[in-house]
């Protein structure tokens, strides 16, 4: 009872501090669009960490992050994330390192006022009712790619809401790699559920979140989208209940 309540109150401070410093942070991620790529994309990275990290301090919500020494320098990696609570995009788009990165997205958040732009600047988004959405944002994923930039996929599809380590991986991140020969870099998010739980609608907890890199698993020619998609599940699913 006592928990419930003071997440509850967490939850309120914490819009306190989002809506505020996203005004600002609004502010060069806007006019990063008067860049081209990938400047636009560097510009929105540095705005949004910054952005993300005063959020997180004033918040009492930390971050470590464990291997990143597995980003090779003058690489891009396609970056794929299990996926357990909204507050997963605010700690992968910031805090991936090497060169900036885009997510891809539902192109329903884009209509939101505000925010919209900003998630649009960082992001490649996609109808998934579509199915030529679906191909127009696979082609500007490897677009992304080509400038040199991560493209970072939650291959879940949506957030968690099982008792599974996991749910089951989507194609999409697999045959992209396949298709461009970029290493996939699993990468392992821990407790983002306990900040924003799934079932309750206005609740915030501060707690560390971990984020772990592990170490990137190459392409082949003779390697298909299900061997590489079923491989880079079970590295994921393996360290995540070792390390729970």
């Amino acid at each position: 009872m006592i928990k419930n309540i003071l997440g509850r109150v967490f939850a309120f401070w914490a819009i306190i501090v989002f809506v505020p410093t996203m005004l600002i942070a609004f502010i060069p991620i806007g006019l990063a669009g008067l860049w081209p790529e990938p400047k636009r994309t560097k510009i929105f990275q540095t705005s949004a960490a910054i952005w993300m990290r005063v959020f997180f301090l004033f918040t009492g919500t930390r971050i470590n992050a464990k291997g990143k020494e597995n980003f090779e320098n003058g690489k891009n990696y396609i970056v794929v994330c299990n996926h357990n609570s909204f507050m997963d995009v605010p700690i992968t788009t910031p805090f991936i390192p090497g060169p900036p990165n885009k997510t891809i997205a539902k192109v329903e958040m884009a209509k939101i006022p505000v925010f919209g732009l900003i998630y649009t600047r960082g992001s490649v988004l996609v109808d998934r009712k579509s199915e030529e959405s679906r191909k127009s944002s696979f082609n500007k994923m490897k677009e992304v790619l080509n400038l040199g930039l991560h493209m970072c996929i939650y291959p879940e599809g949506t957030r968690n809401k099982t008792n599974e380590p996991l749910q089951r991986f989507h194609d999409g991140a697999f045959r992209l790699a396949i298709d461009t020969g970029k290493a996939i870099l699993p990468t392992v998010i821990f407790n983002t559920a306990k900040v924003l739980p799934v079932g309750k609608p206005f609740f915030f907890w501060p707690v560390a979140i971990r984020m772990h890199y592990l170490e990137p698993v190459p392409v082949n020619s003779t390697m298909t989208v299900a061997e590489l998609r079923e491989k880079v599940f079970a590295i994921m699913r393996d360290y995540y209940v070792q390390h729970k």
